[in-house]
């Protein structure tokens, strides 16, 4: 993938500056393949994960905007026994049918634009707000805002986690330690 889109985008890489971003759909093994073969990282906020479940992965050139999303060809399993038909399983003529296969036959690929404007999805280092909710600071401008102030994503009611008990140090009570332990 990560080769693919070094050629459709018209750059080298792997890469050692911030010309690439790599958003990449799953966060399973594919995710490290592209941080090698791009430069990308999710610390140098250049790979990020959008999981969709999906094996594919966009790459955008964030000097020209240029966006490519790549995935598999629905194909390319089956195909790949055509191009090593001496593989000793189903397995091995995936892993050296993908070496052979011409990227048609691998991949499939279409020229995208963001719906969340690049600069936003970037953000800006440095930039740093306090939720009026849970005072909770939040960066690079991921914060959220409403009528009643500024929230992070979770006080927004996006957040991937509940709280059980109060956290050592809150002001809101006195921590009470992990659920079910004794206090």
């Amino acid at each position: 993938m990560a080769l693919l889109a070094g050629r459709e985008l018209m750059l080298e890489l792997p890469r050692n500056d911030r010309r690439v971003l790599a958003i990449v759909e799953t966060d399973g093994c594919v995710l490290d393949a592209i941080a090698v073969a791009t430069g990308c990282r999710p610390g140098r906020r250049t790979l990020r994960v959008e999981d969709h479940g999906k094996l594919a992965a966009t790459f955008v050139d964030v000097e020209t905007g240029g966006a490519l999303r790549i995935r598999p060809h629905p194909d390319a399993r089956d195909a790949a026994s055509r191009y090593a038909p001496e593989a000793e399983s189903h397995w091995h003529a995936m892993l050296l049918g993908y070496q052979l296969m011409p990227d048609t036959e691998l991949l499939l690929w279409q020229w995208v634009s963001l719906v969340t404007p690049l600069d936003v999805v970037l953000g800006r280092p440095g930039v740093r707000v306090r939720c009026d909710t849970c005072g909770e600071e939040v960066i690079n401008q991921r914060e959220v805002a409403r009528d009643s102030g500024v929230l992070c994503r979770a006080c927004a009611g996006g957040t991937y986690y509940r709280t059980s008990v109060p956290s050592a140090g809150d002001p809101a009570g006195e921590a009470s330690g992990p659920p079910g332990e004794a206090r």
